[in-house]
């Protein structure tokens, strides 16, 4: 789960495209994040917002460090966590969209 810590303006935009398995992301470079007492904690430099993740969600930001395909941080995130992979499919796609959204991952096109 994205949780807002700090916002000093508003957001100007999202991204509108839908997030699949064969989606490739990776982490926004107008961002910068850092591991705060075991909390990742993202700073969005197009809108000044500051994030907070932790568990699951801070593991699959690890995962976004470089370009990825959605399906492989499920299979991660099933894997290491224990969750089947129906739930984990749905709710990692939801967080990815969450994350793209709020300008935090950059969504690449496979050519």
């Amino acid at each position: 789960m994205v949780h807002q810590r700090h916002s000093r303006i508003t957001v100007a935009g999202s991204d509108k495209r839908d997030i699949s398995l064969d989606t490739i992301v990776v982490a926004s470079k107008d961002q910068v994040s850092s591991d705060l007492a075991g909390e990742t904690v993202l700073l969005s430099l197009t809108s000044a917002r500051y994030y907070g993740l932790s568990g699951v969600g801070a593991r699959i930001w690890d995962l976004l460090r470089e370009p990825v395909r959605a399906s492989d941080i499920c299979e991660s995130i099933a894997t290491e966590f224990e969750v089947a992979p129906e739930r984990c499919e749905a709710d990692t796609l939801h967080f990815l969209q969450e994350l793209a959204k709020n300008g935090l991952i950059e969504i690449r096109v496979d050519s």
